[in-house]
């Protein structure tokens, strides 16, 4: 068996082909994918397939024989294009998925192709301290002073806020790390706009105190938390014998972009000895920008907070951020120690501080892109989607829309105010035409029209091509 594998050509190795035919490979995929995105704009930004041509496309791979790897690399790259929708079209207006940073790109290749492993710092010091170099430079951003925050990249914000649940409760009770909630005596609670993003629903399935110890406050009619009602639920639960343990603020809603009032939930959660969490997943970037950090104004007194690099930052996914401010809580929450790790340096190493244990180099895509674009280069790009976004207001008014929501962000909310239309049919309409991509979520218990600047490559023209698919697929709705 060994002569035979021994005398076989080297290009037979598939999961390691030769080198000239890696290079060939890649630059068949690096060709066929630029040629992709440029050519989006001529082409539908959402896939009209259905689920058995899918399964039927897929299910035409062959596993059972090797095929060639140019011929396999571009049938996958043709079956993506026709089949998915693509946030990197210049007309998706859709949820917090951006356009991302060639740069990004770059460093998701880089990554794959030399793979580091960032469980414990001797096996990955560069990887580590560029990532901890991104951490510090983004707290400051917040106000945080970059000697007294400590935090780390996740997969997404679900991540990084189910993070800060599990420091919320061992900062409330180191025990909970050891016997769970029972040291409590009463039931947790934690405490989040109706408006914020549910996943805080499975954060509290997760971590074992029950989908029912969300307390989901009411908001102000404008799609923020209300204070009044926020310490009302709070010494509600406290008098039910209840430990209310967060309070989630939301800086940047999903449906709506608001921005919860920071400095009010702070001060009631000094009075009354909770955590302050900023779930600043999306909201969080209009840091970049000195004049707007106001809009965060009470951010730099939160306990922990999120930030995803692959919403507004416009990074490849998967890429959310946990920031903390107090230094020892991350090694409390998440201390292990197992023999076959190595051990003996004057670090830290990430497998003890976070959820994770193996884990992906995934800050570099944000570190590349602030070595390539710099702060000037993002205050750009976050600018650019404030502008565009003024300007389809601007638009969408004159078409006779009327805006719903008073962000500051880059999302609008939009209804007809003459007629009663059937929104998600407007909305189907759109993404049917192809021009544009928008949603129709509910804002404050009311149906909308979404649409939000996701895309760094959004100019006017395509805003013009999404007021025009409106208007025609309300002309058609109301037949």
């Amino acid at each position: 068996m060994r002569e035979q594998i021994g005398e076989q050509p080297a290009h037979a190795n598939a999961y390691w082909p030769v080198q000239e035919e890696r290079v060939a490979m890649l630059a068949s995929a690096c060709a066929l994918l630029d040629r992709a995105v440029e050519d989006l704009p001529q082409n539908s930004v959402a896939p009209i397939c259905d689920l058995a041509s899918v399964r039927t496309a897929v299910a035409a791979f062959d596993f059972d024989a090797p095929s060639d790897p140019l011929t396999a690399t571009r049938r996958v790259i043709d079956l993506l294009e026709g089949g998915i929708v693509h946030t990197m079209h210049p007309g998706y207006f859709g949820l917090f998925n951006p356009s991302v940073t060639f740069p990004g790109i770059v460093a998701d290749l880089v990554t794959a192709y030399l793979n580091p492993q960032l469980a414990v710092w001797s096996h990955a010091p560069v990887p580590i301290e560029m990532e901890a170099r991104v951490v510090a430079e983004i707290a400051a951003l917040f106000g945080w002073p970059a000697l007294g925050t400590q935090g780390h990249f996740t997969s997404g914000g679900a991540e990084a806020n189910h993070t800060a649940m599990l420091l919320a409760l061992t900062h409330a009770s180191p025990g909970f790390a050891d016997v769970g909630t029972g040291v409590f005596g009463g039931a947790p609670r934690l405490y989040a706009s109706a408006e914020s993003h549910l996943a805080w629903f499975k954060i509290a399935h997760a971590v074992g105190i029950g989908r029912d110890a969300l307390r989901l406050v009411g908001t102000d009619g404008h799609g923020r938390i209300k204070p009044e009602l926020l310490r009302a639920a709070i010494e509600s639960d406290l008098v039910a014998g209840h430990r209310p343990i967060l309070i989630a603020a939301t800086a940047g809603t999903t449906n709506a972009g608001m921005i919860d009032p920071i400095k009010a939930c702070g001060t009631i959660a000094r009075d009354l000895g909770l955590w302050l969490h900023v779930d600043a997943a999306w909201g969080g970037a209009v840091a970049m920008l000195p004049e707007r950090r106001a809009l965060l104004d009470g951010i730099q007194g939160a306990d922990s907070i999120t930030v995803d690099a692959h919403k507004w930052l416009s990074v490849p996914m998967g890429a959310g951020m946990l920031l903390c401010r107090h230094t020892d809580i991350l090694s409390d929450t998440f201390r292990v120690a197992a023999s076959y790790m190595p051990a003996g340096l004057d670090s830290i190493d990430p497998y003890t501080h976070s959820m994770q244990w193996s884990r992906r180099f995934i800050g570099l895509k944000l570190f590349l892109s602030l070595a390539c674009m710099g702060w000037a280069g993002y205050q750009k790009l976050v600018q650019h989607s404030l502008n565009m976004c003024a300007d389809l207001r601007d638009r969408l008014t004159a078409a006779g829309w009327r805006i719903v929501n008073e962000s500051p962000l880059a999302v609008l909310c939009f209804t007809d105010p003459t007629r009663d239309l059937n929104l998600a049919a407007i909305a189907a309409r759109v993404v049917i035409d192809g021009r544009a991509w928008i949603s129709a979520p509910q804002f404050e218990g009311r149906p909308v029209l979404r649409a939000c600047i996701t895309s760094h490559r959004t100019e006017t023209h395509h805003l013009d091509h999404l007021v025009r698919a409106l208007d025609e697929a309300r002309q058609q709705t109301a037949l």
